[in-house]
């Protein structure tokens, strides 16, 4: 695991936009998994930025979703099927039979469990799992308590998760669904590269829990230190807690990985 601090919020997320694009270059079939949130909007954003003005193409692009709430249907508004269309998927050239999410509407919730498993194993795994840190540390929604090697499943929100969200459906919390389907942390660590981006300093302590602390199954994205090529990038908010700081802003400014990015040539 490496850790990227970036001054500011913007550039936490264009930095984060960046590497995606490179890898997609690198590779047009890219397997891409994606996160939803506040935070993604950005990135989101300067994704369909760079298919507008500099041509970044997403047509042999695949992508997995991490999780659906269970009993919203695609077009509801607070889907996050109709999240990644308004977001990304309608903004760029990816043909959206490319585009997977669970379907939480399923009349066999564990068979479609099952068979999205199944559908990733298809495509020969994801290349690059975008990901976010929840309020109480949670990749997806693999909530506390979470088997590390878990699988794609249902999966009971906590009241944490449910208030948190609960400003996507009119601040009410009694309209967040209670039960999603989600990767499981074995899915989701069975990826090639790992990106997790988090932003702001409500996350700091958490983000110092998930990095520098002990794994452990009440904080599921500590599961990432065990990830072979994980990158953690972060804003000076989010990171106010973190106790190497100074190590992580040298990596940025002299691991080579990073090197076309100082140069502004990715």
């Amino acid at each position: 695991m490496e850790v990227i601090i970036r001054p500011t919020t913007e550039e936490a997320c264009l930095l984060t936009a960046r590497v995606i694009a490179r890898e997609l270059r690198d590779k047009p079939s890219l397997v891409l998994g994606l996160a939803t949130g506040g935070t993604m909007e950005r990135v989101y954003a300067h994704l369909a930025q760079m298919h507008r003005e500099d041509g970044l193409d997403f047509s042999l692009c695949r992508t997995f979703n991490l999780d659906e709430y269970i009993g919203l249907t695609p077009e509801d508004t607070h889907s996050y099927r109709h999240y990644m269309n308004t977001h990304l998927f309608d903004h760029v050239n990816i043909d959206i039979r490319n585009t997977h999410l669970p379907h939480g509407t399923a009349e066999d919730l564990n068979a479609e469990c099952q068979r999205y498993e199944a559908l990733i194993r298809e495509c020969g795994g994801i290349d690059l799992q975008l990901l976010g840190i929840g309020q109480d540390g949670h990749i997806g929604f693999n909530e506390p308590l979470s088997a590390l090697f878990s699988r794609t499943r249902q999966k009971a929100l906590t009241p944490t998760t449910i208030t948190q969200n609960a400003c996507y459906f009119g601040g009410d919390p009694e309209q967040v669904p209670r039960r999603a389907i989600t990767m499981g942390v074995g899915t989701i660590l069975e990826c090639d590269r790992c990106l997790v981006l988090v932003t702001g300093d409500r996350k700091a302590d958490i983000l110092a829990k998930a990095v520098e602390g002990p794994a452990t199954a009440m904080v599921t994205a500590t599961a990432t230190q065990f990830h072979a090529h994980c990158s953690v990038i972060v804003d000076e908010g989010a990171a106010t807690s973190l106790r190497e700081k100074e190590y992580y802003r040298w990596l940025y400014d002299n691991e080579p990985e990073w090197a076309v990015f100082r140069e502004g040539r990715a």
